[in-house]
């Protein structure tokens, strides 16, 4: 599961005209879920939303310190939005490959699940929504700015991908290893011609 935080002054979400749902100060939170999400997944997410510090100490101070409070901390709100797009993959051609979002209906499950997690967690009043499936259009005012992504997961949906990686350090390993001992054996024969 991904999710992009934005710590807001206000924002909210439109559909045909109509505000949907809207925050004063907070956060608000697009999020896109994945084919293999899991709950796991979704509370890990949810605890994060709530409880990372992108809020000053006090403020009404400008020389308050930063990254001290979070919204839980404050008790504001947050706007949580259905985003599948978050779940593109954009490596090859110019198209977006959304294969890797979750279906819709069963997205929609598992958004209405983080919102009622969240709700849980804090208070569902300060839990707002926009319309899931429906084009919105969101109007927020960044605060900051600050802008989060946010992983369930370390950075990577791919299966092999932490293969992947171990199998690139090792071999950057051993690609140094191999130079070092080359670089040895040249100095080595040049010292042996210099004697």
């Amino acid at each position: 599961m991904r999710a992009v935080l934005q710590k807001v002054l206000n924002a909210s979400v439109t559909v045909d005209g109509q505000v949907v749902g809207s925050i004063g100060r907070g956060v608000c939170v697009l999020v896109g879920i994945h084919t293999n999400d899991t709950p796991e997944d979704l509370e890990h997410i949810a605890k994060k939303i709530l409880t990372l510090r992108v809020f000053q100490q006090d403020p009404s101070e400008e020389s308050s310190a930063h990254w001290k409070k979070s919204v839980m901390d404050l008790s504001l709100e947050v706007l949580c939005i259905s985003q599948f797009t978050l779940c593109a993959k954009t490596t090859k051609g110019s198209k977006p490959d959304f294969h890797e979002a979750m279906r819709s209906e069963q997205s929609r499950d598992m958004f209405d699940r983080l919102v009622k997690r969240l709700g849980e967690l804090y208070c569902p009043k300060r839990v707002q929504t926009g319309a899931f499936g429906e084009m919105m259009q969101v109007a927020l005012v960044n605060d900051g700015p600050v802008t989060l992504t946010l992983d369930s997961r370390k950075f990577s949906y791919d299966e092999e991908g932490p293969q992947k990686l171990a199998a690139q350090e090792k071999a950057a390993a051993k690609n140094m290893r191999r130079q070092a001992l080359t670089s040895s054996q040249t100095s080595s024969s040049t010292t042996l011609k210099d004697s």
